[in-house]
């Protein structure tokens, strides 16, 4: 339909043409989108904003620190299976005094007799030193074996994780993203809408001056601006509030996301069939994933606990020295000795008060729990991928709803204006058209936002997210 002309012009004015206000606040609405996306070149995308947060975010680097330790600690049991050696030495220093005891005698001392006391006994000490370097190396130890095992689980679990921790960043900073684009476009859309209501007020006002009007126009049109000053300021603080967010999480200040290339084109959700996302889920989903190596680990658990009633057989060895040192009035021992051993050591516990079957029962039903962790993993991880998918599938109907919405708005609009000035309409009309055709404009920028971090989410939730689809979703915003 073609543009018609404002039709607020007082009688003592001249009738020059004006440009449609529906026209104005378009073109105000651009002007307002060009300066909230960063004007361009200093923009950042959704690929260099998850690079910084992977670098920064602290949730994403401790799942990672926790990942690295569990690499070492799975190491640790390969000791189980490898010789062991140790060495010790001791040292000891001992003194023993004698009772003083003696014997009297009678001896000629200047030719007379003299009674002396003559000590029986002296004092003893002794000091021994000794070394030792002990061997083990097993030779059958079946917990060892399943020991082991359960740190290779264990480091499949913590891969897991460390996927699932990838996965939540990536979902995190695209929702932060977005985020900031839709109170952007929020904002713009509610600046329009007040800058065309500023119009319709002022031409309200002018109509009541020249009794073309009655003073409703004038005051409903004044609500109306004051509503959308209030709007204003509270999308100016949302916004401020979403960037704020997008800053923390990846470590950079007056971060502007770059928004969607125009004509926006969201991509097609392939597969098109929801079973194969759930089957899909099933085999790859970190939650999963750790339940089946959870229940892989009980059921080791258990082979540990009837491999209490096995024997173990160790190969041993030792090599000792002994130095000694000591005197005594009665004996003297000096001199070092030395010793070696090698040999096998078997252990085989016959009967442990009841301590080994009662842990085997325990171990049983553990792995019976796990088993049911593991049932409710998949449930819960195929509801979820269901719900994602259509979740999906319902924002990509309501985008192309509100696309035709948005042109039925502008019509709409058009056409209350024209009766706006040929008197069939009142302002009051025109205000709802045009609050219609904003609010129709906002909704349809957050439902495209919320399609692709469905895309995201519906990825996240069957364990197929990666980095890669970081690279996807960055192809449709804008050069």
């Amino acid at each position: 339909m073609k543009a018609m002309s404002a039709p607020v012009l007082t009688r003592t004015e001249p009738a020059t043409p004006r440009r449609p206000a529906l026209l104005r606040g378009h073109r105000l609405a651009a002007v307002v989108a060009l300066a909230l996306s960063g004007a361009g070149a200093q923009a950042q995308s959704l690929k260099e904003l998850y690079e910084a947060a992977r670098a920064y975010d602290a949730t994403y680097l401790a799942a990672k620190a926790q990942a690295q330790s569990a690499e070492h600690r799975a190491a640790q049991s390969d000791a189980l299976n490898r010789p062991s050696l140790t060495a010790t030495g001791a040292a000891t220093l001992a003194r023993v005094d004698p009772p003083n005891n003696s014997f009297s005698t009678i001896a000629a001392v200047g030719g007379q007799a003299v009674s002396v006391t003559v000590p029986t006994g002296a004092a003893a000490s002794s000091r021994v030193a000794q070394a030792a370097l002990n061997a083990r190396y097993p030779l059958f130890n079946r917990a060892n074996g399943a020991s082991v095992e359960q740190a290779r689980k264990g480091l499949e679990s913590a891969a897991a994780e460390l996927e699932a921790a990838e996965q939540d960043l990536i979902v995190r900073v695209a929702q932060a993203y977005f985020d900031v684009l839709a109170a952007q476009d929020t904002l713009t859309t509610t600046r329009a809408s007040k800058t065309f209501i500023t119009e319709q007020l002022a031409s309200a006002k002018r109509n009541f001056e020249v009794g073309t009007a009655t003073i409703t126009d004038t005051r409903e049109a004044q609500a109306r601006f004051d509503l959308a000053t209030a709007q204003e300021i509270a999308a100016d603080n949302d916004l401020r509030a979403k960037r704020i967010a997008l800053d923390q999480l990846v470590g950079r200040t007056g971060v502007a996301p770059k928004p969607l290339a125009v004509p926006v084109v969201l991509p097609a959700l392939a597969p098109a069939v929801v079973e194969d996302w759930v089957n899909t889920a099933d085999g790859r989903h970190p939650t999963v994933r750790r339940a089946r190596v959870g229940l892989d680990v009980a059921q080791l658990e258990t082979a540990k606990a009837r491999a209490a009633e096995s024997p173990t057989v160790d190969a041993v060895g030792s090599l000792g020295a002994t130095d000694s040192r000591g005197n005594a009035i009665s004996s003297t021992s000096r001199g070092t000795a030395t010793n070696a051993s090698v040999g096998v050591q078997l252990n085989w516990p016959l009967y442990t008060g009841g301590l080994t079957q009662n842990r085997i029962k325990e171990t049983l039903a553990l792995e019976d729990k796990a088993g049911n962790d593991l049932q409710a993993a998949r449930r819960g991880v195929a509801q979820g991928t269901r719900v994602a998918f259509f979740g999906v599938q319902s924002g990509q109907a309501r985008v192309k709803a509100l696309e035709a919405a948005e042109v039925s708005s502008k019509l709409a609009l058009e056409a209350t204006q024209l009766g706006y000035r040929v008197g069939v309409r009142v302002n009051l009309d025109v205000l709802n058209a045009q609050t219609q055709l904003f609010s129709t404009q906002a909704d349809l920028a957050k439902a495209r936002y919320d399609v692709l971090m469905g895309g995201l989410r519906l990825r996240q939730a069957s364990g197929q997210l990666v980095g890669g689809d970081v690279d996807a979703v960055n192809l449709l915003l804008a050069r």
